[in-house]
């Protein structure tokens, strides 16, 4: 099977372009021997079924950092490359596009955001490119769909470029090309741009950030809860809890109804007490979780395809410095809001191994995931405002020290933020929607068998008396710094496969305010659950791991022993 690669810079783009030239049926996995990501679909060409690779973004062939060192690998493997080009920074982007073709390799180029030309007052001469370049040439917006049926029809006829130049030549190459096939006309900015601009001025970037969030939770709570409220409590009250009841009748009274079923709650099913495998094992992940995931992943493609999140890291890459990261260190802290283990990959985008190493503590310390955000507001919102402050109030805080502490302890400079700010653009929800739905496909095959295998080894150890031993040995920590009751010795153990289960464990306990709000601050700092732990041993090699690790621990402890003196 042919394989045609789509090649360019980051932010031209490519994903949107991607999703217009394939289907739904996608696949992103691992390059071997990495973890750098990539996606890959199918399309039809002259009856014959083509691979179609979406190549992690690149400036040059010289690679500078592993994605790029992957990108340049898969050009091997590559029968054909379609090189996406920003068509409003054609300096910028030629100088790809001409290694690319000094590599001899059958390509078609796309001058991608052809619409944003003419907001722009710029003009290219697409014949004269072809006929300079020796490759097809092709205008398109992937955002409204122009221009890809002139695409799909040129693939086949992709051919090797003609235009040479020796490697010291290529700047005045490029500026030659550009000057002959582009031209520039006055024009007025755009609100879109102004918008850009202020953006990322502390002035009036900090206060847009804080209106961005606030609007942003408000969506995914509103999202969120209205899913659980109108679709899937009242699926598994009118439609799974009969069922589970005639199950629970059928296996009467023993080690398998509670290991199945769980405990009946004055004679019904309670799907967040009971820990049935079949109740609470289902209803978690689906039910109280799975909506907020969902919302969660929505805002943030949203604000990721607009092009808002390169402007956050920005505004924020002077205080991010305080604590040994550079702006963009924002971003993989984002992404751990909706699931640690792709926050923990995004730690990539950093240069040194110094940052990625306080990023990703910081991020597992101090970052709960979109689920356990999920079961933490379930239980503490009862509470008010005020207690979900502490808790996340708290975690803030810890977040800000830990930081200024491990820039202090770790030596080592932050370099210098270097990122390309893409315009603001209305995202193409085709693309947005399939980044969601790969995400929400990722949380259910790897939440659910956790979530089940958490209620599972609970059950089985509570019947064997494992969690009354094990609470009795670490009561001195539990009870005595902790101010908990020894019971919660069963939601630390299951926080190492899943947090959400964890909390979700703390409801049948009749714990008090402070003890929920303690509880929680706890299970989310003192361990990652299994995935993500496994995610940072990669990452961060064994004796990276190992020093984050009694980071954790003496912090969890000392936060919660500070909490439980305080409150």
């Amino acid at each position: 099977m042919k394989k045609f690669l789509l090649v360019g810079n980051p932010n031209v783009g490519k994903s949107a372009l991607f999703c217009r030239l394939t289907g739904i049926n996608v696949i992103t996995s691992n390059y071997p021997g990495t973890t750098v990501e990539f996606t890959k679909g199918y399309l039809i060409l002259e009856g014959e079924k083509i691979e179609l690779i979406d190549v992690p973004g690149t400036y040059t062939l010289e690679p500078t950092t592993p994605a790029e060192e992957v990108a340049v690998r898969m050009l091997k493997e590559g029968d054909t490359v379609i090189n996406v080009v920003d068509a409003t920074n054609l300096e910028r982007n030629l100088n790809l596009t001409l290694q690319l073709i000094k590599r001899k390799v059958p390509m078609v180029v796309v001058l991608n955001m052809w619409d944003d030309t003419k907001h722009k007052g710029i003009t290219i001469n697409v014949e004269k490119l072809e006929k300079t370049l020796g490759v097809p040439v092709v205008p398109t917006c992937a955002v409204t769909g122009e221009g890809i049926k002139e695409l799909y029809d040129r693939l086949a006829s992709a051919k090797a470029g003609t235009v040479e130049c020796e490697e010291s030549e290529r700047w005045g190459k490029i500026g030659e090309i550009v000057s002959e096939v582009q031209t520039l006309s006055h024009r007025h900015h755009t609100f879109w741009e102004r918008l850009g601009d202020i953006s990322i001025k502390p002035a009036t970037g900090i206060p847009i950030a804080l209106i961005t969030a606030f609007l942003s939770f408000k969506i995914i709570r509103f999202i969120g809860e209205g899913l659980i409220g109108f679709v899937f409590e009242p699926v598994f009250e009118k439609l799974w809890a009969p069922l589970m009841m005639k199950l629970s009748s059928l296996l009467g009274s023993g080690f398998l109804k509670e290991i199945l079923i769980g405990k009946l709650i004055e004679g019904k099913i309670d799907f967040v007490e009971s820990m049935g495998l079949l109740t609470t094992g289902i209803f978690v992940p689906i039910a109280m979780v799975l909506p907020y995931v969902f919302s969660f992943y929505l805002v943030l493609s949203f604000l990721e395809d607009s092009g808002y999140l390169p402007r956050l890291g920005v505004l924020v890459d002077t205080f991010m410095h305080k604590i040994g990261l550079h702006g963009l260190a924002i971003i993989p802290m984002m992404l751990g809001l909706g699931c640690n283990v792709p926050g923990a990959l995004a730690t990539r985008v950093l240069e040194t191994k110094r940052e990625r190493f306080i990023a990703a503590t910081l991020m597992a310390i101090a970052v709960p995931c979109m689920a356990q955000i999920a079961m933490i507001v379930g239980l503490i919102g009862k509470y008010g405002a005020h207690a979900l402050a502490l808790v996340f109030g708290t975690l803030f805080i810890v977040w800000v020290i830990l930081g200024v502490f491990q820039n202090w302890l770790i030596k080592g400079d932050s370099p210098e933020i270097f990122v390309e700010i893409p315009p603001y653009r209305l995202p193409y929800f085709g693309a947005l929607f399939k980044k969601v739905w790969m995400r929400i496909k990722w949380f259910i095959q790897d939440a659910v068998p956790f979530v089940m295998l958490g209620v599972l080894i609970v059950n089985i150890f509570y019947s064997l008396g494992v969690i009354n031993f094990l609470g009795k040995i670490f009561a001195p920590f539990i009870t005595g710094i902790l101010g908990l009751p020894y019971e919660a010795v069963a939601a630390l153990i299951i926080g190492f496969l899943r947090k959400d289960v964890a909390v979700g464990m703390l409801a049948p306990l009749g714990l008090t305010m402070k003890q929920l709000v303690i509880a929680s601050v706890v299970l989310t700092m003192y361990f990652p659950c299994i995935a993500t732990f496994t995610v940072l041993a990669k990452e961060l090699g064994v004796r990276g791991m190992v020093k984050a690790t009694l980071i954790m621990i003496v912090a969890t402890f000392l936060v919660g022993a500070v909490m439980n003196l305080i409150l």
